[in-house]
């Protein structure tokens, strides 16, 4: 079976830009730290972090959500081995991947397992201390599916205005079916629709500051 892949567009400024969503894969200013701001210390990481802990990611992207947490996990000494699950409409042909990450010198130095499993048609990459999936289809349809439960979600779709379907209220209740009890979810959007949803999802929902010229993200967190 074909991956549906994403038509790429290529900014001056080496950012990546979704032809379909007509959006940015990463922040103009410095994707990796938006990522540590937004979906890391949103969802209370590195502290959380304990053997087996498993995020679960909407929009797998370039990768690079999944190499900040990897990274995350190894500078902090985890134990163990760090559980990772993206669901992915559109994968980025392998060649574009590798190009977006080499805007950011350390987490092209963690991606060598992701690329060389990307490249080889793989969905799965397992190393010493990294068991990630990455399942290709539409979320609506592959989430309901899915057997786990995620400690933290990282909900990073195109924008809610440009790409709805990801964030449509039905999705954000699957989203809190596999979540584990006081498990959290962050995004960078504050979107009052998205916020709602996640609301009316069972999960307690904050603003808190955005990352750069973003005033505000949404964290989450589900009933303990």
């Amino acid at each position: 079976m074909h991956d549906h892949q994403s038509p790429i567009l290529w900014q001056d400024n080496g950012v990546p830009v979704s032809a379909r969503f007509d959006d940015p894969y990463f922040s103009l200013t410095d994707g990796l730290a938006e990522t540590r701001h937004v979906f890391l210390a949103g969802n209370g990481l590195p502290g959380r972090f304990r053997a087996g802990f498993h995020i679960a990611e909407l929009g797998f992207g370039t990768g690079l959500n999944l190499l900040a947490a990897l990274i995350a996990w190894r500078t902090a000494g985890a134990p163990g081995r760090l559980r990772f699950t993206s669901f992915e409409a559109y994968p980025m042909p392998p060649e574009d991947m590798a190009r977006a990450l080499a805007a950011f010198p350390e987490a092209s130095a963690a991606a060598a397992p992701l690329l060389s499993a990307w490249r080889a048609g793989g969905r799965r990459v397992d190393t010493a201390d990294l068991s990630a999936e990455i399942i290709i289809g539409d979320a609506r349809k592959t989430l309901p599916h899915w057997q786990g439960r995620a400690d933290a979600w990282f909900l990073d779709g195109f924008s809610p205005a440009r790409n709805p379907e990801l964030w449509e209220p039905g999705l954000m209740a699957e989203v809190a079916r596999h979540t584990a009890p006081g498990g959290t979810a962050a995004t960078y959007t504050a979107a009052g629709a998205v916020r709602r949803g996640l609301a009316g999802a069972g999960f307690e929902v904050t603003r808190l500051p955005g990352f750069g010229r973003k005033r505000h993200m949404t964290a989450a967190q589900a009933p303990k």
